[in-house]
């Protein structure tokens, strides 16, 4: 009787459950999970080079460039026929790039980062005697390039080798463009040449004054960019080539072949003897070069997380970035790069 009431109270067996196909998943001790989305950046290079002749003074064109939240860049041409009425005609274009650097931190600007606006405000609180050509882009963080444009400052948008945007100048005629001005006979925010375009990462961005546009092709420039390290290396060597070409009297230049075009060449007497009316044309050369990236940004954080790879799944491989990414500084340029 009592082995049996022994073999009845024997210690109970315990059964594990089965395995799951699934293992468990690993929790960090060190990072919460935290929601992240892409946002658009631009890291921008500038550079520029006087006219030969107004070296010293620091030249007529200016421009700024921001990094912060997205990118925004502008570049102002400073009409020259102002110096014959005894008026400076950087100081114009000067202080409208200024205003446009200042009125970044607008309310109003901030909610809807809209070039056009951005103008309007900065071309109302210019007081400076003179006019200007001028561009102003602005990238939103869902990618999409704002531009409003005055005159004949250019962009274009380089992907995978390929010119596949550039933006139309504006003009009375040849070589008489649209210009903000001082005086009210002259083009305001209402004339701007408006549009966007949808950009991808590793977009390259070129801008510049007319002093590029006028001196160097297409092709030379997808080169330049095609074969330069980082932004300020391409847009210091576009500059330069520009400037190459600018004072190279036997150089066939975009400019002097549009003038051909439009009806400008040498006397006819020339033409017989197989002359025609080329050369480069010195003026301010202005450069900006951006490119397009792409960065993880923590929803409810102001760090920002740089996308470094994607794996098997589609899933982002991100390292966190302490404070934000690095940008250029907020900086109204007027000609004090000089020739290096």
């Amino acid at each position: 009787m009592a082995a049996s009431t022994a073999s009845r109270l024997s210690t109970p067996r315990f059964l594990a459950p089965p395995a799951s196909p699934h293992p468990p998943i690993r929790r960090s001790r060190f990072s919460p999970v935290r929601a992240a989305k892409l946002e658009a950046v631009l890291s921008i290079g500038t550079h520029l080079i006087p006219h030969p002749r107004k070296a010293a003074s620091g030249g007529e064109d200016a421009f700024f460039a921001n990094s912060d939240a997205g990118g925004v860049f502008a570049i102002a041409d400073g009409v020259s026929g102002w110096a014959e009425k005894d008026v400076n005609p950087a100081l114009f274009s000067r202080e409208l790039m200024r205003n446009s650097s200042n009125f970044l931190n607008d309310e109003e600007l901030q909610v809807n980062r809209d070039p056009q606006t951005l103008l309007m405000k900065a071309h109302a609180a210019t007081s400076s005697i003179g006019s200007a050509t001028v561009i102003i882009a602005m990238l939103e963080k869902t990618g999409t390039l704002k531009i409003a444009s005055v005159g004949d400052c250019g962009l274009k948008v380089i992907r995978k080798g390929q010119v596949m945007f550039s933006i139309s100048p504006q003009e009375h005629y040849f070589d008489c463009p649209y210009q903000i001005s001082s005086e009210s006979a002259g083009q305001t925010y209402q004339d701007a040449l408006v549009c966007s375009v949808n950009l991808m990462d590793g977009d390259m961005i070129v801008s510049g004054s007319d002093g590029l546009f006028d001196n160097i092709f297409d092709q030379e420039i997808i080169s330049i960019i095609s074969e330069s390290p980082g932004v300020d290396e391409a847009a210091k060597a576009l500059a330069e080539l520009a400037r190459k070409h600018s004072v190279d009297v036997t150089f066939d230049s975009p400019y002097s072949m549009e003038a051909r075009s439009r009806g400008f060449d040498v006397p006819w007497w020339k033409k017989l003897l197989g002359a025609k009316l080329i050369g480069g044309k010195m003026d301010d050369i202005t450069v900006v070069v951006a490119k397009v990236k792409k960065v993880l940004v923590p929803e409810d954080e102001g760090g920002v997380i740089e996308e470094r790879k994607v794996n098997e799944q589609g899933i982002a491989v991100a390292e966190e970035q302490k404070g934000n990414e690095p940008g250029i500084a907020v900086a109204v340029a007027s000609a004090e790069q000089s020739e290096e």
